[in-house]
């Protein structure tokens, strides 16, 4: 089931240069196609098979996003299609990614994840494999680093969350500062759900990605 209402309220609440990531993960196809016929055009799953028969049902013009943990085993059901992929958090994926990219003939967009929470479940960089990552983006030759993603800590707690977010907001700054001045591409910083989004907004965020506001609980 779809909360017409909150999809409503999202889309008018947000500024103009945020985007709105519908999470469509274990949700139905109907759901989805009632999403779209509401303006919806980003929506993202966290896992490549689900992801890849989503896409082949469902309107050419949806820009499909992946936020899940990506296993290199499994880049090739989804990289010649997906729009970003949010969920890179490990200097290997990204080589994997690249080459998977190469032979494919494609070039992929990426988000570097960054470990910012207080909890030992979520993944990410950390920062120093951050920069170790960063330093080596000469390397590569089909993938874009379009910017950051990161979690924050699943908590009532908004100083924490905050701190959180103000770090990833710090750190993409500095990077666009020192590493990606001139790359008009790194300008995404992928932060806040349904239960935190107006705080990301607060430091920058540029991608909130929504789920159980606009479809429910799972």
């Amino acid at each position: 089931m779809i909360f017409k209402e909150s999809l409503i309220r999202l889309q008018q609440d947000l500024p103009p240069n945020v985007k709105l990531v519908a999470v469509s993960k274990f949700k139905p196809i109907e759901d989805i196609f009632q999403a779209y016929n509401l303006g919806v055009r980003d929506f993202a799953e966290n896992r490549p098979q689900e992801l890849s028969l989503k896409m082949g049902v469902l309107p050419n013009d949806i820009r499909w996003h992946f936020i899940g943990h990506l296993q290199t085993n499994k880049i090739k059901y989804i990289i010649e299609r997906v729009t970003l992929i949010h969920s890179v958090d490990s200097l290997n994926l990204l080589k994997e990614i690249d080459k998977e990219a190469g032979k494919k003939g494609v070039v992929v967009n990426i988000l570097l994840q960054v470990y910012i929470s207080s909890e030992l479940t979520k993944q990410g960089l950390s920062r120093k494999e951050l920069y170790d990552t960063v330093a080596l983006r000469g390397q590569f030759n089909n993938i874009i680093i379009c910017g950051l993603m990161g979690m924050a800590s699943f908590t009532d707690d908004s100083n924490l969350i905050k701190e959180e977010f103000s770090y990833l907001n710090t750190l993409f700054n500095d990077l666009k500062i020192n590493y990606f001045s001139e790359s008009t591409q790194f300008c995404e910083l992928s932060m806040g759900m349904s239960s935190d989004y107006k705080i990301a907004l607060q430091y920058g965020s540029t991608i909130v990605r929504v789920g159980s506001l606009i479809f429910g609980d799972r």
